[in-house]
């Protein structure tokens, strides 16, 4: 998916850039989140589904630190270059998985799964490993970095 390629309008644009930080915590924000974008509830809503249908947005969710709430893990994979693009297909068809991407290296594919528990991560790996024929390797934490993940469009 080229971003660049892909229209969107001002409001859209303004929706993205101005929540991606400090999202409100109430029980409806979206009703916030429509209000200061002069939209109804339900018209944000159909907007962020409508952004991520088209691929500009991957998830809506809470970013917070691996295992604090649930179970986390990075995990990386050998995939064979023919099968890379394949491979990153089943991967990322989990809802459990943030984000993956190709690294130069043997384990070539790296991505961030999280699931309720260790049980359930570790079940959601052997899918994973059944569906694409290849193992996993998870990557213990070893050092926490804050990364800041706000993308300005």
């Amino acid at each position: 998916m080229d971003l660049l390629q892909v229209e969107l309008s001002a409001i859209e644009k303004k929706l993205i850039n101005r929540w991606q930080k400090g999202f409100p915590l109430t029980p409806h924000p979206f009703a916030l989140v429509a209000d200061e974008l002069g939209l109804g509830e339900q018209d944000v809503l159909d907007m962020l589904t409508s952004l991520q249908r088209r691929g500009v947005l991957s998830r809506v969710g809470a970013v917070v630190r691996p295992n604090s709430v649930a179970a986390s893990s990075l995990v990386a994979m050998a995939v064979p270059a023919e099968r890379l693009a394949e491979v990153a297909a089943i991967v990322g068809a989990h809802r459990e998985v943030n984000h993956n991407y190709e690294r130069e290296d043997k384990l070539n594919l790296w991505f961030v799964v999280t699931a309720p528990d260790a049980c359930e991560l570790d079940a959601l790996l052997a899918r994973i490993e059944q569906e694409s024929g290849l193992e996993t390797h998870k990557l213990p934490l070893q050092r926490a970095y804050h990364i800041d993940l706000g993308f300005g469009i």
